[in-house]
């Protein structure tokens, strides 16, 4: 009841009327029965505009630091997420991926729709990354279609690491459904997993326009994490080494040497 007030009356309308989100490609969505959602991964704002764009409630799962948090505000935030369509997975254990994939069962089985993004994070710039392949299994465990989803421009209304955007129309792109049936029986194969994960990113960066960088998206914030780190310290020690050659501070006290004899130097009195 909570998901359609929100959706309705309390946020769902101020969205539309402030970014006025377009959509391409909704007929593809089933209008009933289970459906796995695979999109890409800009923004925190993604799950915010794709259910808008569709008639169907969607489900995502979520970190359970939103639903465990103490006080009226952690109260206040467990209530918007449950009824914003999310479920709380602990994405810090060791059998995260595993209960992640109980849950998107669960909701599946009820013939409703689950949303995933099988990057696994966000992407910190803007490219599409190698997908992980729990959807996958997913699709083959449950039999359920994969409908490849792009949802473009919440990187600018959200930027990710930033806490103010711009106001841009996001769009949200669906791509026909992918029948896996085919591979039934075969979910332990990890080169068919491997195979129909790459089917299913190739539909998402065609529909998306995004470059695809066979790396998964959290190596590859790892990296530019540590480059950032590895060029801020070079700048400061740059600066530093900077400071102490104008202050004088390079093992002198900034006074001028006197020549003496065997190449040694002193400090010359008179420069003082």
């Amino acid at each position: 009841m909570f998901y359609w007030f929100l959706r309705y009356i309390a946020l769902g309308p101020v969205l539309r009327v402030v970014f006025r989100p377009r959509v391409m490609g909704g007929e593809h969505v089933p209008e009933d029965g289970p459906a796995i959602l695979a999109s890409n991964h800009l923004s925190y704002a993604d799950w915010l505009f794709m259910p808008l764009t569709i008639s169907r409630k969607v489900t995502f799962v979520a970190k359970a630091e939103y639903f465990n948090s103490p006080g009226v505000k952690g109260w206040l935030q467990k209530k918007f997420f449950s009824g914003a369509g999310q479920v709380p997975i602990d994405r810090s254990g060791a059998n995260a991926a595993e209960g992640a994939l109980r849950t998107a069962k669960r909701v599946l089985a009820s013939g409703e729709l689950f949303g995933i993004y099988p990057e696994g994070t966000r992407s910190h710039d803007g490219r599409l990354y190698r997908g992980k392949t729990g959807v996958a299994r997913l699709a083959l465990e449950t039999g359920v279609p994969v409908v490849p989803v792009a949802v473009v421009g919440t990187d600018v209304v959200a930027p990710p690491g930033k806490k103010f955007g711009q106001f841009t129309r996001p769009d949200v792109r669906y791509g026909r459904p992918l029948d896996f049936s085919r591979y039934e029986g075969m979910e332990n194969d990890r080169y068919i997993l491997r195979s129909i994960t790459d089917e299913i990113m190739y539909e998402i960066m065609r529909l998306s326009g995004q470059e695809y960088v066979d790396t998964y998206a959290a190596v590859a914030k790892e990296t530019a994490r540590a480059e950032r780190a590895s060029r801020r310290e070079a700048a400061e020690a740059a600066e530093s080494a900077a400071g102490s050659a104008q202050d004088g501070t390079d093992g002198t006290d900034g006074s001028e040497m006197t020549p003496l004899p065997g190449g040694r130097t002193e400090p010359d009195a008179r420069a003082s």
